[in-house]
């Protein structure tokens, strides 16, 4: 599986934002290494589990910004955070229950949850966010 690259494409052009989702990116391609190179199913895993944790802690750095900067679309960026740990939990739950086999319906998932959420959503906060810091 070819590894999720870092480009400006991805930039919200916030430093803090922008080097959490680059940890989040690099956690997304452990992860697929780990499916990819056979690792155990514990170190996947665990990998998996570490990137959903990353990535609702993430998820409060960005409302702590959005509410400091008083972000007119604070209410549903959030609401779009919570769908996408509801997701991530559901996957977490198929992951265990699959035996630890990811299909790959989930690896799209993780792969949209990352990057179309950070080009649909978090570039409209990070115009807002340029501005207003």
């Amino acid at each position: 599986m070819k590894d999720l690259v870092w480009s400006n494409t991805l930039s919200v052009y916030v430093d803090e934002v922008d080097d959490d989702h680059r940890k989040l990116v690099d956690l997304f391609n452990l992860f697929m290494h780990a499916l990819d190179d056979g690792g155990s199913p514990e170190y996947q895993e665990a990998v998996l589990e570490e990137l959903i944790s990353a990535t609702a802690w993430h998820f409060r750095h960005e409302e702590r910004l959005m509410i400091k900067y008083a972000y007119p679309d604070y209410a549903a960026h959030r609401q779009e955070h919570e769908e996408l740990i509801a997701g991530a939990g559901e996957l977490r739950q198929k992951f265990l229950a699959a035996g630890r086999q990811a299909t790959e319906e989930d690896i799209e998932f993780l792969e949209h949850w990352l990057v179309a959420h950070i080009i649909a959503t978090d570039m409209k906060m990070g115009d807002f966010l340029v501005d207003a810091m």
